[in-house]
């Protein structure tokens, strides 16, 4: 097991965000946490990153309890998140945005070899390699924050909320290139998404979130065929 979440508890003040929820992801799977916006989704993903701090539960990556580990540590060990919101480096090119992706790794990477595949998955940031973070697209935004967790090579990718403010036609796209790297490089990922349909057409298995708590949970394809979901999420 690549990922395992017991029993979290997450608390901002007064206020429980996240109310012992569990879950697990195996090496290699694209696993979606849905719910609507406040479920908890993005706390449970910075509590993994070790953004926000954890009331109770663990954290377990590869066998090993991190849950004491700084955000620096874990994405030494492997971790990586792309943040909602794309969140570039404005005043960085893109070049140097994917730069600052492998700043501070231990592990020696190839990192000319490594932007030159990046650019063959991610074609426009190539043509955009030398342009500031804040010229670009909220699409394109989106990929380089992407590319920006890859760089490291990382063994799990969580990725939050990657279609919000996207187009149709640009979540698309960005939600083939989870999926091609899921499938194709054998990339696990964590993915917290509002956006149902796109989520689980993707993902392996998934969990749904309702304030706090994991209110069902199953493979990709019966959540999407699960008449609370399609009532609450899909509007059927």
């Amino acid at each position: 097991m690549l990922l395992e979440v017991r029993d979290l508890h997450i608390s901002y003040g007064d206020i429980q965000a996240v109310c012992g929820v569990g879950f697990h992801l195996e090496e290699g799977e694209l696993v979606s946490i849905i719910g609507a916006n406040g479920a908890g989704k993005t706390s449970i993903l910075q509590s993994i990153m070790g953004i926000v701090s954890t009331k109770k539960g663990s954290v377990i990556f590869k066998g090993r309890e991190i849950s004491g580990l700084a955000s620096h540590e874990r994405a030494r060990i492997g971790i990586r998140m792309v943040p909602e919101r794309s969140r570039v480096f404005p005043r960085l090119t893109v070049y140097e945005n994917l730069l600052a992706g492998a700043y501070g790794l231990r592990k020696k990477i190839d990192v000319e070899k490594r932007t030159e595949w990046l650019y063959s998955v991610f074609p426009v940031l190539k043509e955009r390699s030398s342009q500031l973070g804040h010229t670009l697209s909220g699409g394109e935004q989106q990929q380089l924050a992407i590319a920006r967790a890859l760089i490291s090579e990382p063994e799990l990718l969580l990725v939050d909320e990657v279609s919000m403010g996207l187009m149709p036609k640009l979540v698309d796209e960005v939600f083939e290139v989870l999926r091609q790297l899921n499938k194709e490089q054998g990339l696990s990922i964590l993915l917290v998404e509002q956006n149902v349909v796109a989520s689980l057409a993707i993902s392996t298995r998934g969990y749904v979130l309702e304030t706090g708590t994991c209110a069902i949970q199953g493979d990709a394809a019966e959540l999407a065929d699960n008449p609370r979901v399609k009532e609450v999420y899909l509007g059927h």
